[in-house]
């Protein structure tokens, strides 16, 4: 009785074998990469206009953001307040320069990393340049569009000591 069934039953397997077959994944790096770097660019730009609104707008809901010489800061609302309070420095300037994008094959995860300069006001009221790199993590969301959901980064300037 078993052998009866074994055949018909081997040959239904092979007849739904190919549609059990995962569907490739389209390969959008090129196209992720040039819309990563688009953003960076646009990052720039609302750097420089000292934009917390359109800045905030890059990263995902549940972001985290680790700043220097600062606890990590999570969630969209925690992140804005950290950007207000950093944009509002006296006398700051800041600019990104991206060097890398490495968009995942699978096409939902991208990181990239680059270099940041700025100044701001010291305490007597010089400028105090700032130099340094950054990583950032993305992560692209059903509706096709990239967020940030990790930011670091720190100076290349060496430590200052501590005061005693």
């Amino acid at each position: 009785m078993i052998r009866r069934w074994s055949m018909p039953f081997a040959i239904g397997l092979l007849c739904l074998a190919p549609a059990c077959k995962q569907q490739e994944v389209p390969d959008t790096r090129a196209a992720d990469e040039r819309a990563i770097r688009d953003m960076e660019t646009d990052w720039n730009k609302a750097l420089a206009a000292k934009d917390v609104e359109r800045i905030v707008s890059y990263y995902s809901d549940d972001a985290s953001l680790f700043p220097p010489n600062r606890p990590i800061v999570t969630g969209k609302e925690a992140i804005r307040a950290s950007w207000t309070k950093s944009l509002a420095a006296p006398g700051l300037s800041l600019s990104i320069q991206t060097v890398k994008v490495e968009v995942a094959r699978s096409g939902d995860l991208a990181y990239t990393h680059g270099t940041y300069r700025g100044s701001m006001d010291g305490p007597k009221g010089q400028p105090v340049a700032r130099q340094g790199k950054y990583l950032l993590a993305y992560k692209k969301g059903t509706d096709g569009k990239w967020k940030v959901v990790a930011h670091s980064s720190n100076s290349d300037l060496p430590a200052v000591p501590p005061t005693t």
